[in-house]
């Protein structure tokens, strides 16, 4: 049987081949064992799901297998976001939560994100117990005495809408009148994913994209990168938007356009609101970012006075400091921000319209906002290589950074760090190289004062 490994954000893996049945039921009855120990075990578990092939089924399953256990299971009616599950996890103060969702991957992957009472991701040492679970049921036969329609019969299971608790939550965190009087036109891209239908719900929409059920994702990954948000760049220009929002599969993570159609980069997105939040809400706290994010946040801090926390890739790192200090904004590379006015998680439906919110504040267009920090803390780049590889491929390269390297494109490394991966300081420059967690591929991540020295980086780090 294939190995079942929980990674950076829960367990992944390919639908048919080793997502199945009869491993989403065993790590159903794993959690289900880890959990039944909680304090607020009573409450229950939440469990939600995404736009995925069978991720309703697979749901029920887990669902399923949780009731059995004797465990009280509300499961969101329709598709969820994980942000919505993390919300209500914490609003019903249940025990836990569960996303089927393999969120920007490949159609072809589902997964298994587990959600901690605080409302986020689980904690390392939370998953380390799932997995000791995990061990004991693997070579058994996860039987249920009662099938999910006679659970929900029963009581022991609960469908829920989660998106209208979500919607009304999310008016009491964002000034939604503002934006609207501000005139603000914005386009949605759904991506296909959990994101559908939900911001219309919340204001008008001028333009929605790939905002249906389609388990393919068009034939693209749900992710907001720039290459699969070209139809949201046309869009933007055409209907005059001031915004472009686009939203993952599961909804967690944002990618931001700007009135040009321009993408604004997740380090761009989180200069922008860590501005708003110190100079115009006047708030103070702490700032956490993973260790792939621009060297920009840390000039803000020093100016703003303000403690900095950096932690592996994960946003469950960043997650335990939100849970375990004061931290007033959280983010990582890849699009996810977390926010202590919501939620210790990632959501990309808030973010994209605490954007909007700072525009229509400020008075300002999004490229405005931009060039207005570019100008005042310097200029800076970026760009990341995802490259696949086999894993002997893999080994070699890490292999080669591990033994270390003196300069790459001319460029002589000042210092280097192995918090995660290898991270190699220039002069006005950084580079990263880490074996993603997720999908089988090294990520080259890269940051500099100038595009072709970003681009000159990256090549050499890739031709190591």
């Amino acid at each position: 049987m294939t190995e079942i490994k929980f990674g950076t954000d829960g367990w992944r893996g390919l639908i048919a081949a080793d997502f199945t049945f009869d491993n989403v039921r065993k790590v159903a009855l794993a959690t289900a064992n880890y959990f039944k120990r909680h304090k607020k075990i009573k409450n229950g578990i939440v469990v939600g799901y995404d736009s995925r092939f069978l991720s309703r089924e697979f749901a029920e399953a887990t669902a399923e297998v949780l009731a059995n256990k004797g465990i009280k299971v509300i499961i969101s009616d329709k598709i969820s976001s994980t942000p919505m599950v993390s919300l209500l996890t914490r609003k019903f103060k249940a025990a836990g939560g569960i996303v089927i969702t393999a969120s920007h991957n490949p159609a072809k992957y589902n997964g298994f994100k587990i959600k901690g009472d605080f409302g986020g991701p689980a904690h390392p040492e939370m998953i380390e117990k799932v997995e000791k679970e995990l061990k004991k049921v693997l070579k058994s036969k996860v039987e249920s005495k009662k099938t999910f329609a006679e659970l929900v019969k029963k009581g022991t299971i609960k469908k829920i809408d989660f998106t209208s608790l979500y919607v009304e939550d999310l008016r009491t965190k964002l000034d939604l009148p503002l934006i609207e009087s501000a005139g603000l036109r914005i386009a949605h891209d759904a991506m296909y994913g959990a994101g559908q239908g939900v911001m219309s719900q919340l204001l008008p929409v001028h333009a929605e994209l790939r905002s249906s059920y389609n388990p393919s994702f068009g034939g693209l990954s749900p992710e907001p990168i720039p290459q699969n948000l070209k139809d949201l760049s046309s869009a933007v220009v055409m209907k005059g938007c001031n915004i472009g929002i686009a939203t993952d599969g599961d909804a967690d993570r944002i990618g931001a356009l700007d009135e040009n159609g321009a993408f604004v980069d997740s380090h761009r997105i989180f200069a922008v609101l860590l501005k708003y939040l110190i100079t115009e809400k006047h708030l103070e706290g702490e700032v956490a970012k993973s260790i792939s994010v621009s060297s920009m946040i840390n000039k803000m801090c020093d100016k703003y006075g303000l403690k900095l926390h950096e932690t592996p890739v994960g946003f469950k790192h960043l997650c335990r400091l939100m849970t375990e200090r004061d931290i007033l904004i959280a983010a990582e590379e890849s699009g996810g921000l977390g926010l202590r006015a919501h939620l210790p998680e990632r959501d990309g439906i808030y973010v994209g319209l605490l954007l909007a919110e700072v525009m229509a504040t400020r008075n300002r267009k999004l490229s405005e906002l931009v060039e207005e920090l570019m100008i005042e803390f310097g200029w800076h780049y970026y760009n990341r290589i995802d490259a696949h590889m086999t894993e002997k491929e893999k080994l070699r390269i890490l292999a080669a950074f591990k033994k270390g390297v003196k300069s790459l494109a001319g460029n002589p490394v000042r210092r280097t760090e192995t918090k995660d991966g290898f991270k190699l300081f220039f002069d006005n420059a950084w580079v990263l190289v880490r074996a993603s967690g997720t999908e089988p591929l090294i990520r080259f991540y890269a940051e500099a004062d100038s595009v072709m020295k970003v681009d000159a980086l990256l090549k050499g780090a890739t031709e190591v």
